[in-house]
């Protein structure tokens, strides 16, 4: 089997390029291990402080956060980093030509019950290597990344990624590598199977409203067809059931927060994952726009997401471009 050293090794991708992922590679293996622990690692449980959001931090939010942070830094490669976790963008190495933008545990309120969460990253091309980073240097549409992915903390761990060329994944084993266990992944373009928060439905845009309205139809509605509805509370859980059987994962606008365009964030959450999604031939969109078209304007910026097969991702739009 192909381990990942090997298979970015074999890959036509900047060397140093291939140094930043096996960077997140191996701290990402740390922080699995700090999970695998469980109650016992004293990571459980949440923190007195809040993040930039809003959100109350988890023990281990701040755990990965640090790991990440001080690995990425000390890379010569990396530019500048940012996270969720973090207020503003911290400039790393002076001729560093990448920047990195990462949720540090995704679904982290899934960690006190013992069920997946992940690391989301996205890298970034630095527009001016040898010069101090500002913001404004992060604030690239999603098109412009050069690799992304995300680590899955579940029964196995799981390293999902692309460098444009495609989505493999890698299972790490009990020698601590990474090896190859699916390449080229493909996203069936229909499907029967959804992913949504329901108890936010009376918030949800009218179109959104009655295209899950028609999904809950089945045969008897105008698709035509029975759903299954599945929710982890994870984007990372969500994105790879649908790398691995299929589906459609929607987190919409609601009008709890009328002036947030959505609850996920752009540079760390809605665009790596549909650089993946796409990657996997499958589509993700704002329901007005693809994702990797939006122009962010601050690191921490929202956004409204619908990504997976790619007849059902048409089938939102269609509803909402018809309101």
């Amino acid at each position: 089997m192909l381990n990942l050293h090997d298979a970015l090794k074999q890959a036509d991708i900047d060397p140093a390029l291939k140094e930043v992922l096996d960077t997140i590679a191996s701290t990402c293996k740390s922080i699995g291990g700090k999970l695998r622990g469980g109650a016992l690692s004293g990571v459980y449980g949440s923190e007195s402080s809040e993040n930039v959001q809003g959100e109350v931090q988890k023990k281990l939010d701040v755990v990965a956060n640090a790991l990440l942070k001080h690995a990425l830094l000390n890379n010569r490669h990396v530019a500048g980093v940012a996270s969720e976790e973090e207020d503003d963008v911290i400039g790393g190495g002076d001729e560093g030509r990448y920047l990195v933008t990462f949720d540090p545990l995704d679904g982290s309120s899934n960690i006190d019950i013992n069920v997946s969460v992940g690391t989301i990253f996205s890298i970034l091309p630095s527009p001016k290597p040898g010069s101090q980073i500002t913001m404004d240097d992060f604030l690239q549409a999603g098109h412009q990344q050069v690799a992304a992915g995300y680590v899955l903390y579940g029964p196995a761990i799981t390293l999902v990624l692309t460098t444009g060329q495609g989505v493999d994944m890698y299972a790490l084993d009990y020698d601590g590598d990474f090896y190859q266990t699916h390449a080229n992944i493909s996203v069936p373009d229909s499907t029967q199977e959804f992913a949504i928060n329901m108890s936010n439905q009376r918030f949800w845009e009218e179109p959104m409203q009655a295209y899950v309205g028609d999904l809950l139809l089945g045969e008897d509605g105008p698709i035509g067809k029975r759903f299954n509805m599945r929710w982890v509370a994870s984007m990372v859980a969500e994105v790879h059931r649908i790398l691995t059987r299929g589906g459609i994962f929607m987190y919409p606008w609601d009008k709890r927060d009328p002036a947030k365009p959505g609850k996920l964030r752009l540079m760390y959450e809605g665009n790596p994952m549909s650089f993946l999604i796409e990657q996997a031939g499958g589509a993700a969109s704002t329901t007005r726009m693809p994702i990797m078209d939006v122009q962010p304007k601050q690191i921490h910026e929202r956004v409204s997401v619908v990504l997976g097969a790619k007849e059902e991702v048409a089938r939102v739009d269609q509803y909402h471009q018809n309101a």
